[in-house]
C-alpha cells in the first residue's frame, strides 16, 4: 500500500510512520513521519503507549499474515470514518426537504458529528487504557451501527441530529484508536506501510462513499436513508473482527500482563526477538516525562504558535466546506441536478486520493516548505478563480468544477500531507503528544466553526464572497508559512530543538 520511499533521514534511523492519530497521543516516538489528513482530525491526550524509540521488531524480519489481516481489520476503522464524510455530502441534498431545513439547521447535521468525534476521540483515549484496545474498536463500530441505523429510522430532525452524535462518537473512537493498535502491533519494518492502510483506508472510503451516493441518487425514495445504512457494514465488520484480532502487546505489558504480552508478540511477528522488544517497550513506558507546563518554556513557545497556527490554516482554509457541502454547492450554486451533483464528488474523491498520494511522494524528496507554499499558493489562486467565475457565469457547473478540482488537489498534497509532518517533527518526542493533543483540539474547534458558518455566510455574503474570503486566509496563510516556519528535511529531531534554543 505504500508507494514512496519510507527512509527517514531523522534521529536514529528506525525508518518507520506513524499515523497522524498516533503521534497526537504518544510523546516518545522519536523518528516518524505521520500520515496527512484528508479532512479532519481526531483531537487525544497523551496516552502511555510504551512504544519504544528502537524497532519493535528485528529490521528486514519476515511480516506475518496474521499482522496484515489485523491490520486490516482495525483499518475498517478509517474506512468507516472517510465513508460517512461522503454521506454526509450527498446525503444533505435531500435531508433539506424531508425535514425541511434552513441554512442554520443545514449546518448542524455535520456539525454535531464533528462534536461527536471529539467527544468520542476524547473519551477513547481513557477507554483504551483502562479496557484495551479491542474494546474500544468494538465499542467504535458498535456506536456506528447504532448511529447508522438511527439515521436511517429518524422521522423528526431532533432525531437524525441524535443519530449524528451516536455516529460522531464511534467515529471519533475508531480514528483515534485504529491506527494506534495498527501501529502497536506492528513490526518497526512494516509499520509504515500497515499504519498507511488506515489513512489509504479512510481516503478511499470518501471516494467510495461519493460513487455509491452516486449510484443511489436514482432511487425514487429515501435514498438518504439507504447511504446512511450501507455505511454500517464496515461497522460491522470492525466489531467482528475483534472477536480474534489479539490485544496490544503495549496495553497488555502496561497491565502487567507479561507472558499474555509476550505470547502475543511471538504470535506476530514469530522468531523475531519478542524478549528483547518487551524489554524496549517496557523502557519506554518509564522514560514519559514531558509536561504541558514544559510547552510555555521560552526554548518551545515559538513552535508552540506555529503548531496552533498550522492546525488552523488547514482547516480554515476551507476544504471541508467542499468536504461537507460540495453536493449543495454545485447544485444550489453551479447550477447542476443533483444526480450531477453528486457525480462531481466521485471526481473531487478521485482528486483527493491521487494527490495525497502524490504528497506521500514527495514529502521527503522536496521538503515540508516547498509543498506547503505550493499548496497555499495554488489554493488561492483556484479559490479566486472559482470566487471570479460564481461571480461572472453562474450555473456553469462543469466549468465551475476545474478551479475545485485544482482547490482540492493543492490542499491534499500540500496542507493535507505536509502540516502533520511539520507538527511532528517541531517538538522533542517527550512533550510531542501534549503539544499534538494541544494542536489537534485547536483544529477541532476551527473545522467545527468552518462547518457551523459556511451556509450562513453564503446566505450573508454569496458563495462568490465567501470564496474569495477563504482566497485572502489562504494568501495570509502562504505569507506565514514562508515568514515563519522552518525547513525540517533531513534535519534530526535533536537538531530542530536546538534551533529553538538559539
Amino acid at each position: 500500500m505504500r508507494f514512496f520511499n519510507q527512509k527517514e533521514q531523522v534521529n536514529d534511523g528506525t525508518g518507520y510512520i506513524i499515523d497522524k492519530n498516533m503521534q497526537a497521543a504518544r510523546g516518545n516516538i522519536r523518528s516518524e513521519r505521520p500520515l496527512p489528513s484528508t479532512s479532519t482530525s481526531t483531537p487525544v491526550r497523551s496516552l502511555h503507549l510504551g512504544i519504544s524509540d528502537g524497532p519493535m521488531m528485528e529490521q528486514g524480519g519476515k511480516t506475518s499474515l496474521f499482522v496484515v489481516l489485523a491490520a486490516t481489520c482495525a483499518a475498517a476503522g478509517g474506512f468507516t470514518f472517510g465513508y460517512d464524510v461522503a454521506v454526509i455530502n450527498g446525503a444533505l441534498v435531500f435531508l433539506g426537504s424531508a425535514f425541511q431545513l434552513g441554512p442554520v439547521a443545514t449546518e448542524m447535521v455535520p456539525t454535531v458529528m464533528l462534536l461527536g468525534c471529539a467527544a468520542g476521540a476524547a473519551i477513547a483515549g481513557w477507554a483504551s487504557d483502562r479496557y484495551g484496545r479491542r474494546a474500544v474498536l468494538f465499542a467504535a463500530g458498535f456506536l456506528f451501527c447504532a448511529g447508522a441505523f438511527s439515521a436511517v429510522l429518524a422521522t423528526h430532525f431532533w432525531q437524525l441530529l441524535l443519530a449524528r452524535v451516536l455516529a460522531g462518537l464511534g467515529m471519533g473512537a475508531a480514528t483515534l484508536i485504529a491506527p494506534l493498535y495498527i501501529a502497536e502491533i506492528s513490526p518497526a519494518h512494516t509499520r509504515g506501510r500497515l499504519v498507511t492502510m488506515n489513512q489509504l483506508a479512510l481516503v478511499s472510503g470518501i471516494l467510495i462513499g461519493f460513487a455509491i451516493n452516486y449510484e443511489l441518487v436514482h432511487l425514487p425514495h429515501a435514498n438518504w436513508r439507504w447511504m446512511f445504512s450501507i455505511g454500517a457494514l464496515p461497522a460491522v465488520s470492525l466489531c467482528i473482527s475483534t472477536v480474534w484480532i489479539p490485544e496490544s502487546p503495549r496495553w497488555l505489558l502496561q497491565r502487567g500482563r507479561r507472558d499474555r504480552a509476550l505470547a502475543v508478540l511471538e504470535r506476530l511477528s514469530p522468531g523475531n526477538g519478542a524478549e528483547s522488544s518487551l524489554h524496549e517497550i517496557s523502557k519506554a513506558i518509564q522514560e514519559e516525562t514531558g509536561t504541558y507546563r514544559e510547552l510555555l518554556s521560552p526554548a518551545l513557545r515559538k513552535p508552540m504558535v506555529i503548531t496552533i497556527m498550522l492546525a488552523i490554516i488547514q482547516q480554515v482554509t476551507g476544504i471541508n466546506t467542499v468536504l461537507y457541502f460540495g453536493a449543495i454547492l454545485f447544485a444550489e450554486h453551479a447550477g447542476a441536478s443533483a444526480s450531477q451533483a453528486i457525480g462531481m464528488n466521485i471526481l473531487v474523491g478521485a482528486v483527493n486520493l491521487a494527490f495525497t498520494i502524490v504528497g506521500l511522494m514527495l514529502i521527503d524528496k522536496l521538503g515540508r516548505r516547498p509543498l506547503l507554499l505550493a499548496g497555499t499558493a495554488g489554493m488561492g489562486l483556484c479559490l479566486l478563480a472559482f470566487s471570479i467565475m460564481l461571480h461572472t457565469m453562474p450555473g456553469r457547473s462543469a466549468l465551475l468544477l476545474v478551479p475545485v478540482l485544482g482547490y482540492v488537489s493543492c490542499f491534499a498534497f500540500g496542507l493535507g500531507t505536509a502540516v502533520w509532518v511539520c507538527l511532528a517533527e517541531l517538538f522533542p518526542n517527550r512533550v510531542r503528544g501534549r503539544a499534538m493533543s494541544i494542536a489537534t483540539m485547536m483544529l477541532w474547534i476551527t473545522v467545527s466553526c468552518v462547518t457551523a458558518t459556511f451556509l450562513s455566510l453564503i446566505k450573508a455574503f454569496s458563495a462568490s464572497g465567501v470564496f474569495l474570503g477563504y482566497a485572502v486566509l489562504c494568501a495570509a496563510s502562504f505569507a506565514f508559512i514562508f515568514v515563519r516556519l522552518p525547513e525540517t528535511k533531513n534535519r534530526t529531531l535533536e537538531e530542530i530543538e536546538a534551533s529553538w534554543v538559539k
